[in-house]
Formats: structure tokens, C-alpha cells, sequence
């Protein structure tokens, strides 16, 4: 490292995690820290998990400038995800951002977090891919095209996370319930009687509170949870692999992206390489520290944002976007 080297901090704080990056201008990332609210018990309380953020930003904003074996007078510029998101995580994540910012005088880059799960499978090798984006309160199909990511397909009512999430929470397995539900999965000893559970496909766009309410049923007639957790992912994943597909026929795009927390998940990435392979298409997917929520997808975005003049140095024009959508970002990086 040079001292003329230039870099870039960057701080996710959406939902349940917390995380600071830093990346050269050359979007090499050099650490990648994050920190995530868990719950034995109960759901995501965004108060509770706004509180965790507040106590571990300073922790972890000093682990990732030690990671990176930089000082922060060599910080350019600071980008945070401001959409969307929980809307007191996000207002945890400005302040830290502005106060940062502020304090180094720098300039300030607002990401979308959902087009940064797609920006950074870049890093896989994917070029203009059909991403299929399954995190805890998103479920889309999306691809770029004129100056927009699209959405092509999502879902109707929940989340496939937050559906998994809120599953697992019925069992009592607490949060986040979608690594107990996979264990569960793999533990069934039952996979040749698959469990016939709704299956809700309309055209590009998926539906999963018939299914919820069914295995919530199947539950409490004593159905052994094993048996529902296998069940349960052999339907949905099928349900996001045909979605999936059907995008990629619709618009003749060579490239599967996998994004998000929930794509994880070992059996749909099984489910989507073998659709993949049947369609002569190209899978992609990040790996894990890069498909859950990180603050290095906000950093590899973020830079190339800032590169192309988006950043702002009037921090009162920053502002939290809870409910932003993908396709109402205009795509000025590219």
C-alpha cells in the first residue's frame, strides 16, 4: 500500500445485521465486519435490533480499519445503506454514516441494498445475469434493463425469509430460523412421501401465506417438523427455481444470479444449478459472507457510485428510504 492509496468506508444496517467495509478504489475489499441481533425466542424487534446496532457500530467500525491496516484520515468517501430497509436500523446506520462522514469531511453515497446484492455478483464473474434475490423481506426476480434493474416476478404478500422466519418462530426455534429450518430438512427421514403443501405460482410472481397457514395447521395436528421443513423447502425452492427459469426465458439472458441471505441455502442453489444445467444457462452465486447482508456489497456499489459523481457532500440531502423499490432507482453508475 501506497499513502496515495484511496479508500472507502462503507456501513449496512437494514434489518438485523450491522456491518462495516472497506474497500480500495480498485474494489478490492479489504474487510468485511459484521455483528447480527439474534433471538431465541421471538421475532426481529427493529427498537431492540436499532439498540444492538448502537452499541456495536464503534466496535466495528474500529475492526474494520484495523482489518484493513488503514487509519481513517486515508477515507475518501462513506457509503451506507439507506433502502430499504427497517426503518430504525436504517435511521442507526445514517447517523453513524453522517457523524463518520462528517467528522473525516467527506462525502456521502445513499445504496440501494437490493441493487447491491445484485452489483456485487460482478465479483462471481456473472456479466448480465437474471438475479433471483430471496432475502428475509424480498422475494424478486430482477435483471437490468434501460438505465433500471427490473422486477420481473416477487412476491404477492411475504417474504421467503420472513415466511421461514415466521415458520421456524411456530416451532419455537427462534430467530433467524432459516439455518434451523435447513437442518431440519437435511435431518427428514421421510423425503420419498413428500408432503403436498400450496403451490402458488402466477406467472413470474410467487405467493406463500396459503402454505404458511398450512403447515401451521400440519404443525399443530402433531406432523413431526422434520417432515415439514423438508416439505416446506422442496416446495417454495421449487416454486423460486420455476420463477427463476421463467425469467430467463422471458428475456433470453444466459446468466443466473443467486442474492440474499436465503440463498444460502444449499438446496436451492442444488435446485437452481440443476435447472441452470438443463437450460444450457450459466449459475452464478456469491459466496455466503457476500450473499448475507454485508457491508462490502454497499462499499463495491457505493464506489462505483461515487466514481460516477453520485456522492453528496450536503448531508441533509441523504435521507432514509424504507420503502424504496428496486426499479425506482435510476441506474447512473453504468
Amino acid at each position: 500500500m501506497t499513502n496515495k492509496q484511496k479508500y472507502l468506508l462503507a456501513i449496512e444496517s437494514t434489518a438485523h445485521t450491522f456491518g462495516v467495509a472497506v474497500l480500495d478504489f480498485d474494489k478490492k475489499i479489504l474487510a468485511n465486519i459484521t455483528d447480527s441481533w439474534v433471538s431465541e425466542s421471538g421475532g426481529m424487534i427493529p427498537i431492540e435490533v436499532r439498540k444492538h446496532h448502537k452499541i456495536v457500530s464503534e466496535k466495528l467500525y474500529k475492526q474494520a480499519l484495523e482489518k484493513a491496516n488503514i487509519t481513517e484520515d486515508k477515507i475518501e468517501a462513506v457509503a451506507l445503506s439507506n433502502a430499504p430497509g427497517l426503518a430504525p436500523c436504517l435511521l442507526e446506520g445514517m447517523e453513524f454514516a453522517k457523524k463518520l462522514a462528517t467528522k473525516l469531511n467527506v462525502q456521502i453515497v445513499g445504496v440501494n441494498h437490493c441493487i447491491a446484492h445484485l452489483e456485487i455478483g460482478e465479483t462471481t464473474g456473472a456479466k448480465d445475469p437474471v438475479l433471483l434475490y430471496a432475502s428475509g423481506a424480498n422475494t424478486q426476480v430482477i435483471a437490468y434493463e434501460a438505465q433500471k434493474y427490473r422486477i420481473f416476478g416477487e412476491t404477492l404478500d411475504l417474504g421467503i425469509g420472513n415466511f421461514i422466519d415466521t415458520i421456524a418462530r411456530y416451532f419455537g426455534l427462534g430467530f433467524p430460523g432459516g439455518p434451523k429450518i435447513e437442518k431440519l430438512a437435511q435431518e427428514c427421514k421421510n423425503k420419498k412421501e413428500l408432503i403436498e403443501l400450496a403451490y402458488s405460482v402466477k406467472g413470474m410472481d410467487v405467493s406463500f401465506s396459503g402454505i404458511q397457514t398450512q403447515i401451521k395447521n400440519l404443525y399443530d395436528k402433531k406432523t413431526p417438523i422434520e417432515d415439514l421443513a423438508y416439505s416446506l423447502q422442496e416446495t417454495v425452492f421449487a416454486m423460486l427455481t420455476e420463477v427463476a427459469e421463467r425469467a430467463l426465458a422471458h428475456t433470453g439472458k444466459k446468466e443466473l444470479l443467486l442474492g440474499g441471505g436465503v440463498a444460502c441455502n444449499a438446496r436451492l442453489q442444488e435446485m437452481c444449478q440443476i435447472m441452470c444445467n438443463e437450460r444450457g444457462v450459466k449459475f452464478f452465486c456469491p459466496p455466503k459472507p457476500l450473499l448475507v447482508d454485508n457491508a462490502a456489497m454497499i462499499g463495491y456499489l457505493g464506489l462505483k457510485m461515487f466514481k460516477a459523481r453520485l456522492g453528496e457532500s450536503n448531508l441533509d440531502k441523504i435521507d432514509i428510504k424504507p420503502r424504496e423499490r428496486t426499479d425506482e432507482v435510476q441506474v447512473n453508475w453504468k
